[in-house]
């Protein structure tokens, strides 16, 4: 029976599309519900006119799967309103894939075949003022949401059109929500709080999913009000409560392979607009030079995230995406540019259970040799997993009286403050 409706619902679908009434499907764009009762009404004639017998039931699963259509979203369109999930992945007509509390599940959503995923693919990057086709087969963008969209097709894609939807959430997590999930404990928040207040300049590394993001939009909390922020991003994600925020995001070339402007030229262009603090979404290149001239040079303060998996990895990694500056500056002089303009590493990492935790805060406490020196002012110890279940606990050996960030918190009358949170 099933394989039946299948068959059905591929030849009504065919059918039905060409036949509704295009100015009266505009005017409905608007209304879900008025939408799925026109189209309703053209599958119940067209399913007597050809002999195409449908269920009244199922007559209305069709026509809500046309407008879901017409919309863009197809049978996207739950997972896109279920906030329990954070990413939609689509890997071919009937492998849909969504992820929640950091694990990814199998759905039994399925599209009606590659064409119509591929249809609904291109509307959504038509929707975002952007194209795809054969010349250009693949689009990252940023949808109206604020959801991240990547689609890629044919020739590329071997196994079909894949979709890939990071969701956005309207809801801006803080330092106490972290810690009520679990990721980092009341000490280590305090702690994050007074660093950013102090002006601490702060690198969060972590793998994708791990919750970087959502990390340093809490952290930009504690930014004190007066400040000027200007946020640097590829696809806007940032949500600052502070009213002198200017954003600014990255923009691919065009058709002609013109208008494009890089991370890199927003980092260039933000040291012109008199910026307190710096915020870069994620460093992943050259613009990492100016990201570290900027925190020398009296934007302290400012924070970034990048892709590493411990913080010595951290340090390894900025040291190659300076590297890629092309200024041809010796190994030497890039340590000594990183030590002296980072304070803090903070490492986040999603475990084999899903949960995400915070797994070190480390200091970059200078150069011995030609080694920066870090040292962990927390980290999590994993002791053994419990039904699948990871368990462990968060460790401190206390704040080195060497530290900068206890300089800094003295030059900002919080010493005792944080003195208080070490328990000194």
């Amino acid at each position: 029976m099933v394989d039946k409706y299948d068959e059905i619902s591929k030849q009504l679908r065919g059918l039905v599309l060409p036949e509704l009434n295009i100015d009266v499907i505009e005017n409905l764009l608007n209304d879900r519900v008025g939408l799925i009762r026109e189209i309703s009404r053209t599958v119940q004639r067209i399913s007597v006119e050809k002999n195409l017998y449908l269920p009244s039931e199922n007559t209305q699963i069709l026509a809500a799967a046309i407008a879901d259509e017409i919309l863009g979203v197809g049978p996207l369109r739950e997972l896109m309103e279920d906030p329990s999930i954070s990413d939609i992945l689509v890997n071919g007509p009937d492998k849909i894939f969504v992820e929640r509390s950091g694990k990814l599940v199998r759905t039994n959503k399925r599209f009606i075949d590659n064409q119509q995923l591929t249809e609904i693919a291109k509307r959504l990057v038509n929707r975002v003022g952007r194209r795809i086709d054969e010349s250009q087969p693949l689009v990252d963008a940023r949808m109206s949401d604020g959801s991240r969209l990547n689609v890629v097709i044919n020739p590329i894609a071997l196994d079909g059109t894949s979709i890939s939807i990071r969701k956005f959430s309207n809801v801006s997590r803080t330092l106490k929500d972290l810690v009520n999930w679990g990721a980092m404990n009341e000490q280590m928040a305090n702690f994050l709080a007074l660093a950013v207040s102090c002006q601490a300049n702060i690198i969060i590394s972590g793998g994708t999913g791990s919750g970087k993001t959502t990390l340093l939009n809490a952290l930009s909390r504690h930014i004190n009000s007066d400040e000027r922020i200007i946020t640097l991003e590829d696809a806007a994600e940032l949500k600052l409560q502070q009213e002198h925020v200017v954003r600014l995001e990255t923009k691919m070339a065009g058709v002609e392979s013109s208008g494009q402007v890089t991370m890199r030229d927003l980092m260039i262009n933000t040291l012109r607009m008199r910026p307190d603090r710096i915020i870069v979404g994620e460093c992943r290149g050259g613009e990492t030079f100016e990201m570290l001239q900027a925190m020398n040079t009296g934007h302290d303060g400012s924070m970034t995230t990048l892709h590493a998996n411990s913080p010595r990895d951290a340090v390894s990694r900025l040291e190659n995406m300076v590297m890629m500056a092309g200024l041809n500056l010796p190994i030497d002089a890039i340590r000594r540019n990183i030590s002296s303009a980072v304070n803090l590493l903070i490492q986040a990492n999603r475990l084999h259970d899903g949960s995400r935790k915070i797994t070190h805060i480390s200091e970059i406490m200078g150069l011995e040799g030609d080694t920066i020196i870090l040292q962990d002012i927390f980290s999590f110890e994993i002791s053994e997993s419990i039904n699948g279940k990871v368990q462990g606990k968060f460790v401190t050996p206390g704040l080195s009286i060497r530290s900068n960030i206890y300089s800094r918190a003295k030059m900002h009358s919080k010493d005792m403050y944080l003195k208080q949170i070490f328990g000194q």
